[in-house]
This record gives C-alpha cells, sequence and structure tokens, in this order.
C-alpha cells in the first residue's frame, strides 16, 4: 500500500498530538502547568464518549438533553475538579480502559461472534476460515486482558506508588504500550496466518467504518 505525503502528515500531525496531550497530561498530574488545561484535557475524551453513546441514541431530544446535562455538570464540577486533577486523570485512564475490555471482552460472551471475528468477517466478506476465526478470537481475547490489565496496574500503582510513578505509567507509557501491542498482534498474524488471510491496515480500517455504521444505536427502553 502506498502512503500518499498527505496521509503522511496526517499520520505525523496525530502523533505530534498525542505526544504533546501525554506530556500535558504528565505535568497536569503533577500539579503543575495551567489547571484549566489540565481539566479540559481531562474532560474532554470524557464527553466525547458519553456524548458519542448519547448521539447514537434513537430519541435526539434523549441526546440533547443528556449533553446539555453533561456540559453543565462539567461547568458545575469545574472549580472542584481544578483542585483534583490527578484524580480527573486517574479516573480517565481507568474508564478508557475498562470500557474497551467491556467492549472487547463481552463479545465474547454468550453465542456471539468475538469483536475482531466480526471485523475479519467484514473484510473477508463473510468467508473465514476454521483457523481465522480462532485466531480472531483468541486476538479479541488478547485485547480484553491487555485493556483490563492495565486497568489494574493503574489502580495498584494509584493506590501505593507515588503520583509521579502513576503518571508515567498512565500518561507516558499508555502509546507506547498501545503501539506494543499491535506490533506484538501483527507478529503474531504473520507466524499463525496465511498472506491470504492478513488483512492489510487499509482493509481493517475499512471494516471498522462499515462495522461501526452497521451496529444499531443504544435503546434506552
Amino acid at each position: 500500500m502506498t502512503v500518499t505525503p498527505a496521509q503522511l502528515l496526517r499520520g505525523l500531525a496525530v502523533v505530534a498530538f498525542l505526544v504533546a496531550w501525554a506530556l500535558l497530561a504528565h505535568v497536569g498530574s503533577a500539579g503543575e502547568g495551567s489547571a484549566d488545561l489540565s481539566v479540559l484535557l481531562g474532560v474532554t475524551p470524557i464527553m466525547a464518549a458519553v456524548g458519542l453513546l448519547l448521539w447514537r441514541s434513537r430519541y435526539p431530544l434523549l441526546a440533547g438533553g443528556g449533553n446539555l446535562a453533561m456540559l453543565g455538570a462539567i461547568v458545575w464540577l469545574w472549580p472542584t475538579l481544578r483542585q483534583n486533577v490527578a484524580l480527573l486523570f486517574f479516573v480517565q485512564h481507568l474508564g478508557t480502559n475498562l470500557a474497551l475490555g467491556t467492549l472487547f471482552g463481552r463479545s465474547l460472551l454468550g453465542g456471539g461472534e468475538a469483536l475482531i471475528t466480526q471485523l475479519a468477517r467484514a473484510v473477508h466478506q463473510g468467508a473465514l476460515s476454521e483457523r481465522k476465526r480462532r485466531h480472531t478470537r483468541q486476538a479479541t481475547l488478547a485485547w480484553t486482558l491487555f485493556f483490563l490489565g492495565n486497568a489494574l496496574v493503574s489502580v495498584i500503582l494509584w493506590l501505593f506508588a507515588p503520583p509521579s510513578v502513576w503518571s508515567i505509567y498512565a500518561n507516558l507509557l499508555s502509546m507506547p504500550l498501545l503501539a506494543a501491542m499491535f506490533a506484538a498482534e501483527h507478529i503474531w498474524r504473520l507466524i499463525v496466518l496465511p498472506p491470504e488471510e492478513r488483512p492489510s491496515l487499509a482493509q481493517v480500517a475499512r471494516a471498522y467504518r462499515l462495522h461501526s455504521k452497521q451496529t444499531p444505536p443504544a435503546n434506552p427502553s
């Protein structure tokens, strides 16, 4: 797959943004820098995640009212959040990993297909070998354990280590650990699957977008 200059620049911009965000989050967790900027960094991912869930609701009034209520709650709690920036980042880090662990893990329960199996089926247009189904289910389990393990380590460090140690793990090492997990899964895929059953990154991205569009919106009832 050929990477265009525009795609390369976009990728570099995303990496630069993530690095800057991690550094600012680390500084904020240490109680340095602008408290308001730190709170903004802490609440934005939470607001985006909750807002996305509300937006996927079938009821526009519920989505609009929920978003307004969330915005009002953040404005009301802002002075408290400014005094508890490290706790805010802890809640964000813990909640993100628990949510992602739940997303992958719940697909392993019951009689449904594992999440990565669903994505692979979208890539291969429904045709999956038994070897591919087994691998994708194992990969889904591996990602589940990765996110839940991250959450557990975060809690242990928050309770028993100095705040700076927790911040290094949660804010500075999150992206490298995620990249290492992607690399490990890619190497694993190269070992256990033949070339025709290994999707490209572009195919995976397209399958994820298709899967997201096909997922029905939440029904509050």
